[in-house]
């Protein structure tokens, strides 16, 4: 039986008795649900009763008094029509009975009652793409307890919300009964889940400096293409409609439009009902570009000059909110280490419209004398309360400062470890006292993962790997991998500890074991050991990490025929005790620039500290990227080398020494340049190695939603210099080679694939050139 049917059932046997007098109505009830027998009754008592006894008939579990108790009849006390009403009315509406009749017989009062059914179980029929599990979850009706045909539509409402959450709006869910004896009934849930409703059209209207295609790769809602089968985030979620609007916001904001305005995000289902035409309206205004920056203040105690000097903000720069907030944090910091308490960098702005130029004040003020009593955190059930509160820079007893506050959250979302993060305040037990509440909603944090990989250089490779980033919620991160292939196997398992002493000091140790077997090469190798690493920061874009490796490296079934001659070659074992360290300067994610990023690293490492083998090994990395023509064409640049330099009178290891693989350079095979026996092919390596790679990615002009991508690169380096060329039989010498060549990007649903087709323009007679690269990587 339908559960609407049910609910209405009362209603259709509803009876309104006749006229017994044409002068009144016996018992004159509008009763849904309520069967009368008309009696005589004189004028006199028409609007009262009174029933010497009131007789329950019907009811199993419900004792007789609580219906005469719901009812509000006393036997021997008279009682009017309308009270009597009232009553049948709190009986029907009580939840406790199927059925209910009064029926009035001389002096008694007689109710008959079906109480409700007993459920004696749920289940759930038609549902393939959420478990029985997850939708028992969400409802409130229960086995053993009483049946409620409302709370099964309500059920039944929050197992359809939740299919329209996945994008299925033609979803419908059925609460229907089959009745057994004793008065128990099964309550089945009949699903019919629909397909999902996809978002077919996203538009805009009003942005006339970006295209329709740069404002969707803004957005984490997808317009479906061509594999909306694999792809999730096509799927219509009108939750995701909200959070759309603030990225298109920052996205402006972020390059000088202070004036913008996302006015709506209106979705429109289509007349099949099948999907969804989203369309974003935007007033864009003018972008503004910074001119004059400068610290004003009126406080006494305020050197404006040292303050000014910490202004980076160029003339000419767009406008940004996060290049503000990077000057008033170094302000306020700088304020902090003076011990100017509770002074605070307000940005005043002067607008110039003809010129679409902002000249920006920042005023330190002293702000209310307020601090921190407490920091109160609910939510984490896992996670330790120090590693939330490792994320503020602020303590109990600190003057309160909001903007910090802000930051300490952006942080603790930042860790990943949490669905929710709300930070809020209220007064504390004086009036200069505030309590930060912090309100967390925990995720699962850890994850198991196969992969697939396949290059051409090394064939189709397996990968099987787990981390987890709170391990024992102590915020530490723990992870494993273990990577096979036709001639290469990798198992490496990792800790890292992100807040060392509860500062800003992360440490890890990692061990690893990795092995090859004639991967371009007539010989084996194998590398086992382990590398302790710290790193901390230097400033905002800049890291330092300290390492040191102890591994032991060995080369195996040697079968060269120059391998008893050439250095190094021989089969040997040799034990590394390096320490080293790596400095790296990157904006790309927090730089003042959306449109540009720069990377910088240098590395070197001294091995000598004990083991088989001393050398210093030194590399350098200098990297730009940049978005150009409106944000379609992103145009890339890294130029790269290194230098190995052995000590103590030894020659190189050729497991030291410096390859050049495709990845680094386009267009040559693994080990594919740089000196090598001629007589046995080996790739020998070489103490030096240079190489520019110099790439832009555009638009092939298919559907956004195709994730696909086209991309011109060109390729130059080299890799030269060994300790002994066998009396110059191998040519070592400095020779380069480049390579030109076009990539297509795509996006797939199983991961990234990057599809290289090359062309050596420069290349030595020996090298092993390839035309042609694929590599695809996936997480499952």
């Amino acid at each position: 039986m339908n559960m609407r049917d049910t609910a209405r059932s009362t209603d259709r046997r509803s009876r309104t008795a006749r006229l017994a007098r044409v002068s009144f109505l016996a018992l004159a009830m509008a009763m849904g649900g309520v069967s009368t027998v008309p009696f005589t009754a004189s004028p006199a008592i028409a609007q009262s009763f009174t029933f010497s006894s009131v007789a329950v008939r019907g009811n199993q579990r419900i004792p007789d008094a609580s219906v005469r108790e719901i009812l509000g009849v006393t036997p021997g006390r008279e009682i009017t029509a309308a009270a009597l009403n009232d009553g049948f009315q709190r009986l029907r509406t009580s939840g406790l009975f199927e059925e209910a009749e009064i029926t009035p017989s001389g002096n008694v009062l007689i109710v008959n009652v079906r109480e409700f059914p007993i459920i004696n179980r749920i289940s759930i029929e038609g549902n393939r793409r959420i478990q029985d599990s997850a939708l028992l979850e969400l409802i409130e009706s229960t086995p053993r307890r009483v049946f409620n045909p409302d709370q099964a539509l309500a059920d039944a409402a929050a197992m359809a919300e939740r299919y329209r959450a996945q994008g299925r709006f033609a979803a419908t869910v059925s609460p229907k009964i089959i009745r057994r004896s004793d008065n128990r009934v099964d309550l089945v849930f009949e699903v019919l889940e629909g397909r999902v409703t996809e978002n077919e059209r996203i538009s805009f209207v009003g942005n006339d400096s970006f295209s329709d295609r740069r404002l969707r790769r803004v957005l984490a809602t997808k317009q479906a293409g061509l594999l909306r089968a694999f792809i999730t985030r096509d799927s219509f979620n009108a939750d995701r409609i909200e959070l759309d609007r603030i990225l298109l916001r920052d996205f402006y904001l972020s390059r000088g439009f202070i004036d913008v305005e996302v006015l709506a995000g209106v979705a429109e289902l289509t007349r099949e009902r099948d999907a969804f035409l989203l369309t974003f309206t935007v007033r864009e205004g003018q972008s503004y570009r910074i001119g004059e920056s400068r610290v004003v203040s009126d406080l006494p105690d305020v050197d404006v000059a040292a303050f000014q000097q910490l202004l980076r903000t160029r003339p000419g720069t767009t406008y940004s909110p996060v290049l503000v907030q990077s000057e008033i944090s170094r302000l306020e910091e700088l304020a902090s280490r003076q011990g100017l308490s509770f002074v605070r960098a307000e940005p005043r702005i002067r607008r110039d419209n003809a010129n679409r130029i902002l000249d920006i004040d920042y005023a330190l003020v002293r702000g209310p004398r307020i601090f921190v009593e407490r920091i109160d955190i609910e939510g984490n059930a896992t996670t330790l309360d120090r590693v939330i509160r490792s994320q503020f820079n602020t303590v109990e007893g600190d003057p309160f400062n909001p903007r910090e506050i802000s930051e300490a959250a952006e942080r603790i979302r930042a860790l990943g470890f949490f669905s929710e993060v709300d930070i809020d305040t209220r007064p504390g037990s004086a009036p200069d006292r505030l309590i930060v509440d912090v309100g967390v909603e925990e995720q699962p944090t850890g994850s198991l993962s196969f992969g697939v990989s396949y290059s051409v250089s090394q064939g189709v490779g397996l990968a099987l790997s787990f981390s987890e980033d709170n391990f024992l919620g102590r915020g530490q991160s723990l992870s494993g991998t273990l990577t096979t292939g036709v001639q290469f196997r990798n198992v490496e398992l990792s800790f890292r500890e992100p807040r060392l002493l509860g500062r800003d000091l992360g440490a890890g140790m990692s061990v690893f074991l990795r092995t090859t077997e004639r991967q371009n090469e007539n010989f084996d190798r194998s590398s086992i050991g382990f590398t302790p690493a710290i790193d901390f920061p230097v400033n905002r874009n800049t890291r330092l990490a300290l390492r040191y490796r102890l591994s032991e490296d060995r080369l195996l079934n040697v079968t060269s025929a120059s391998a008893a001659l050439v250095p190094g070659l021989e089969p040997r074992t040799g034990l590394t005790s390096a320490l080293g360290y790596t400095l790296t300067f990157d904006t790309r994610r927090r730089g003042f620039d959306p449109n540009m990023g720069t990377v910088l690293r240098f590395s070197q490492d001294l091995a000598g500290l004990g083991g088989d083998v001393n050398y210093l090994r030194s590399t350098a990395l200098a990297g730009v990227e940049r978005r150009v023509f409106n944000e379609e064409v992103t145009l890339r640049a890294e130029v790269e080398g290194g230098v190995m330099v052995p000590l103590g009178g030894q020659s190189s290891r050729i497991t030291d020494r410096f390859f050049m693989n495709s990845g680094e350079m386009r267009g040559f095979q693994r080990n594919g340049l740089g000196p090598r026996d001629l007589v046995a092919g080996d790739a020998l390596g070489g103490n030096y190695f240079a190489v520019a790679r110099f790439e832009a990615e555009f638009p092939l002009g298919l559907p956004e939603e195709y994730g696909i991508s086209g991309g011109l690169f060109f390729d130059v380096g080299s890799v030269w210099g060994l300790n002994n060329t066998l009396g110059g039989a191998i040519d070592d010498s400095l020779r380069w080679r480049s390579t030109i060549g076009f990539s297509v990007f795509w996006d797939t649903p199983i991961g990234p694939l990057r599809l290289n087709f090359s062309r050596p323009v420069r290349a030595e007679t020996y090298d092993r050139t390839q035309n042609f690269d694929l590599t695809i990587s996936t997480r499952f």
